[in-house]
């Protein structure tokens, strides 16, 4: 970035007459290309500083990076790089050879290159009088409108097949050994993640329904969220839900029962009162390990009848005292429901007596998760269903998993990519508009960006090119860099005189060349390097998506804008007071 102006700005200083003072040669040719060289840089700058608001710390992060790097560009550009340029052509002026300036050439040599610069060069030759010609005839405009409208249209359908993530394997050296690792994990690991519904503020009370409302065993709701987790299990394909949760809730309830004598006991203070398999039950062999019954827990009885429940619910005083006793209970072959250990860290006791615990979770499974799609599409189902449960239930319950915290910014990448884009294409369409003064020319530069975008997009669904915080920032600063494909052909056609067929040509001849050589080719060379990165985070998401850019912006730039502009192009915007100018310099 900012190459391709100081191309533009040597050839056209290579094009004024050589008969001119270089101070006015200078001057002339600053006029001629410095409004389009001052339009694309601030609209870089105010499309990347715009873009700073974007809450993606990676995006933002590089928005305002560049903003700054493109502006202190550009006034090097304009002042210390045109300084440069006097003292070269002053150089030759002198005949001093390039990088050898103590070595001078003789006077012939000196006046016949001088002569060589008086006529248009090759590329600028090719460009007024084959390439623009060509697009001239109404047939190649026909072709090229519909081809470049379809592949538009197309970029739309394909960009709908951009999958957000990014590959771990991608940013990792191809010879790194986590390569492996990453392979044989997507292949042979069978277990999904832990996944926890976490429920806030969980009234227990005997008042409350929450109770049913959440629990699986007899007499709960058929819709609780235990029940309805476990129908998602049912559908692994969608819910990527693998088994029904583990239950606190169900298994303390079980405790508590009558039913399950061997659980909850007490002694005759009414203290808590292992299972018999349990010391002080029973005496452990050191040796074998195995329990004989010390008769200390005779008298040990269950902590209810059938009678002190209600409808085989404990009351708020029951849950209370008893849920303490539940999580410290170790399980055993006599009662395997003990919740220490499992259940150990599922519930968050502050404050519980006065009857709502804060927070419990419920712990199941994810699928095995292999790909990014996986972990993302896994992450928005158990959020959907969250969300359900929540309105359904009028109760607080989110989804957790270990993984959430890093994924949790692909749920809203679309949201992010296409605000980004929006406000960058917006800033653009200001700034042309307000150092255009043509609402015409900033419509018609809108919409070749737009399509630029879109078909970038497009071949990012063909690649396989993800969508995450690299191919934003990748997406925002191609609105930036295609700019240069359009406005100084814009600018050129704005200021030339005549029709258009023949401003076209004019623009092609004078901007064409150098946006071809001094955008193009500058940013191909760059571009190609990073192909023998050994990181493929390089290879795909930069040497692809710039080659790519460069590629589409040139089509864009050199045959599909000179066929818009022929066609629908602004008014001619005539600089009077330089063409006034010009007889009188001649004249003297």
């Amino acid at each position: 970035v900012g190459v391709d102006n100081m191309c533009i700005l040597v050839h056209a200083v290579k094009r004024q007459p050589n008969g001119m003072d270089l101070e006015e040669r200078i001057s002339t040719a600053l006029v001629e290309v410095g409004p389009s060289i001052t339009l694309a840089s601030l609209t870089e700058v105010l499309a990347f500083a715009v873009s700073a608001i974007n809450p993606m710390p990676a995006t933002r992060v590089f928005s305002m990076f560049a903003a700054l790097a493109v502006l202190l560009d550009f006034v090097l550009q304009v002042s210390a790089f045109v300084a440069l340029i006097v003292l070269d052509f002053r150089r030759t002026q002198d005949g001093m050879i390039d990088c050898v300036p103590c070595m001078k050439l003789k006077s012939s040599t000196v006046a016949s290159d001088d002569h060589d610069h008086q006529g248009l060069p090759l590329l600028a030759r090719y460009m007024k009088d084959v390439h623009g010609p060509i697009l001239g005839y109404r047939a190649v405009k026909f072709i090229v409108i519909v081809v470049f409208i379809g592949f538009s249209f197309a970029s739309i359908a394909l960009s709908t097949r951009l999958q957000p993530g990014l590959e771990q394997q991608i940013v990792l050296p191809r010879d790194s050994y986590l390569q492996d690792y990453f392979d044989d994990l997507a292949t042979y690991m069978k277990v999904g993640p832990p996944l926890y519904f976490v429920v806030k503020n969980f009234n227990y009370s005997s008042a409350s329904e929450h109770t049913n409302q959440i629990c699986s065993i007899n007499q709960c709701n058929s819709n609780s969220l235990l029940n309805e987790i476990a129908k998602q299990s049912l559908s692994p394909d969608t819910s990527y839900i693998a088994k029904p949760a583990a239950s606190w809730l169900d298994d303390f309830l079980i405790w508590m029962s009558p039913e399950a004598f061997g659980c909850c006991r007490k002694f005759v203070d009414g203290s808590y009162c292992p299972p018999d398999d349990q010391p002080p039950c029973c005496q452990r062999d050191q040796e074998s390990g195995s329990c004989s019954a010390s008769g200390a827990c005779n008298n040990c009885t269950t902590c209810f009848l059938q009678s002190d429940l209600h409808n085989g619910r404990p009351s708020t005083t029951q849950f209370k005292e008893k849920l303490p006793w539940f999580l410290d209970a170790l399980p055993s072959s006599d009662c395997s429901k003990g919740g220490k250990g499992a259940y150990s860290t599922s519930l968050n006791l502050s404050g519980y007596q006065s009857g709502i615990i804060q927070a419990s979770a419920f712990r199941t499974y994810h699928t095995p998760l292999n790909k990014q799609s996986d972990y993302v599409n896994s992450m928005r189902a158990a959020q959907d269903f969250s969300s359900k449960m929540s309105k359904d239930l009028q109760m607080e319950i989110f989804p957790y998993s270990v993984f959430y915290i890093f994924f949790e910014q692909y749920l809203g990448v679309w949201k992010t990519a296409i605000m980004n884009i929006c406000v960058c294409l917006g800033t653009v369409f200001v700034v042309c508009s307000i150092a255009t003064s043509s609402l015409w020319a900033s419509a018609i530069i809108l919409i070749v960006l737009a399509m630029i975008v879109l078909d970038l997009m497009g071949v990012m669904a063909i690649l396989s090119i993800q969508l995450n915080a690299i191919s934003i920032v990748n997406l925002v600063m191609s609105i930036g860099i295609a700019v240069e494909f359009c406005v100084h052909i814009t600018h050129a056609f704005m200021i030339s005189i005549g029709n258009r067929e023949s401003r076209v040509r004019e623009a092609l001849s004078t901007m064409g060349a150098s946006v071809f050589s001094g955008i193009t080719l500058t940013k191909l060379v760059g571009v190609i390097v990073l192909r023998f990165a050994k990181s493929e985070v390089f290879v795909v998401y930069y040497f692809q998506m710039y080659l790519a850019l460069v590629l589409i912006g040139f089509l864009h730039g050199l045959i599909f804008l000179p066929v818009v502009l022929s066609l629908f192009g602004p008014p001619p915007k005539v600089m009077k007071p330089l063409e006034q100018s010009q007889p009188s310099a001649s004249s003297e």
